[in-house]
């Protein structure tokens, strides 16, 4: 025997024969039901998703009823904004919008650890300080985010991105990707690179686990993909979501180089070949020269205090001392030095671009 389960969203009409012709006609909808057949006072319609039961004396307010649909042109004639007889306020729009990416609102930012506010609960039970406060108008998100250890109440889900870092700081992390085989394990030093659209679930996380997030732009929208299994059937691993692969890179695997700014050498995560020059990701550590004053021509360069401690000292600004867990931005065309650097720095240091000019004034 089965059984079916069925719900509606109700909204009040005055006089259903004035309702039924612009729901069925210009929304396109369904007519399902309508009683009583000698002087209807109740229909329940369906389309695009949605079943609306439509009754005469109803105390709810009329509300809002949102369209998404690929091409809003074709749709209602090209109108945007409708009022039903009813009073139902109905909205067309698309149903896959672009992505849009504000200009960046170019700051000097210096977010420490020990000047900040409590931690914030966030999604699935996941603590979250916020690095960037001003999100450069909206330009990126950046989020020092801890998990609880212990299996994760995650979903497999998807982010609307135009980039998207994840780097570990403490611990370790579970997760298993799209057309990337069986789950992953991130460990402190590791990063992984989530290509925009990517299918992935956290599963289980340990020993205290710490990540840095970043995200471009700040808002963006995570779906929940409620078809899709994962692991996928079989590994593929020069997939391109939108020109960029994902990338799982390996701090044990990084050699150091000589870094951008003399007196410190990095390791490459490989970021930025693998996304097509869209960012790039780097450790950066003293070598143990002095550094000069440089200056910068990228948009976004973030950096974040991983071990050790330097002081930043800004063209006409205050010397900052920073420690673990503090982070900053440059923007392009503020002089910098990097002062005073304990043996033990580490710097994580995320751009946008991949690729940029640094200079010595």
């Amino acid at each position: 025997m089965s059984s079916e389960t069925r719900a509606e969203i109700r909204l009040p009409t005055h006089e259903l024969r004035d309702d039924l012709p612009f729901y069925t006609k210009v929304l396109k909808l369904r007519l399902d039901m309508i009683y009583p057949a000698d002087y209807p006072q109740v229909a329940v319609l369906s389309g695009h998703g949605l079943r609306i039961r439509i009754e005469k004396g109803a105390k709810e307010a009329p509300g809002t009823i949102r369209i998404l649909t690929e091409d809003p042109d074709q749709f209602a004639d090209g109108k945007r904004e409708l009022i039903a007889p009813n009073g139902t306020k109905i909205e067309i729009d698309k149903l896959n919008p672009p992505l849009v990416l504000p200009p960046t609102r170019h700051a000097f930012v210096v977010r420490r650890l020990a000047d900040q506010a409590p931690w914030i609960i966030g999604r699935a039970g996941m603590e979250y300080r916020d690095l960037v406060p001003s999100r450069l108008g909206g330009a990126v998100i950046a989020s020092h985010i801890r998990v609880p250890d212990g299996p994760v109440p995650d979903m497999v889900h998807f982010h609307k991105v135009g980039f998207q870092l994840i780097f570990c700081l403490k611990g370790w992390v579970d997760v298993v990707y799209e057309d990337q085989g069986g789950p992953l394990r991130l460990t402190a030093g590791d990063c992984f690179i989530q290509p925009p659209m990517i299918r992935h679930r956290v599963l289980q996380a340990g020993d205290g686990i710490e990540v840095i997030e970043i995200g471009v732009p700040a808002e963006h929208v995570t779906e929940i993909d409620h078809v899709m299994t994962l692991p996928t059937a079989s590994p593929r691993p020069e997939r391109e979501w939108e020109g960029q692969k994902f990338v799982h890179n390996l701090a044990r695997s990084g050699v150091f180089r000589p870094f951008r700014i003399p007196g410190f050498e990095a390791r490459d995560t490989t970021i930025s070949e693998n996304t097509r020059g869209v960012a790039s990701v780097m450790v950066a550590r003293p070598s143990g020269q002095a550094s000069p004053w440089t200056r910068h021509d990228g948009d976004i360069l973030f950096s974040f205090v991983m071990k050790g401690e330097m002081t930043l000292e800004g063209e006409g600004k205050e010397p900052y001392r920073l420690a673990p867990g503090d982070a900053f931005v440059v923007p392009p065309g503020l002089a910098t030095r990097y002062a005073g650097a304990t043996p033990g720095l580490e710097l994580l240091e995320v751009s946008l671009p991949g690729t940029f000019k640094t200079s010595v004034p």
